[in-house]
C-alpha cells in the first residue's frame, strides 16, 4: 500500500513536470520561432579560439580533396549529356 502511494506521487509529479514542458513549448510558438530562439543563443567563437581549436593541416586536406571530388564531378557532368 505504501508503494502504492509513492508510485501515485510520482506519477503525478511526471505529469505535471509534462504538462509543464508541453505547456512552455506551446508558449513558444511555432517551429521558427523555437528555431530562432535556439540559435540566437549560439556564442560564436572568438579568432583565438578558432584559431585554436582548427588543426589547419587536417582542414587543408579535407578541402583538397573536396576540390578534387567537385572536379570530378564537373568532369563527368559535362559528360552526361552524351
Amino acid at each position: 500500500m505504501k508503494d502504492d502511494k509513492q508510485f501515485e506521487k510520482y506519477s503525478s509529479a511526471a505529469v505535471s513536470s509534462a504538462d509543464s514542458v508541453d505547456e512552455y513549448l506551446q508558449r513558444l510558438g511555432s517551429d521558427d520561432a523555437r528555431e530562432q530562439r535556439y540559435y540566437s543563443q549560439e556564442q560564436p567563437f572568438s579568432t583565438d579560439e578558432m584559431t585554436r581549436l582548427v588543426n589547419e593541416e587536417r582542414l587543408n586536406e579535407l578541402l583538397a580533396q573536396s576540390d578534387a571530388f567537385l572536379q570530378g564531378l564537373s568532369e563527368e557532368l559535362k559528360d552526361f549529356d552524351e
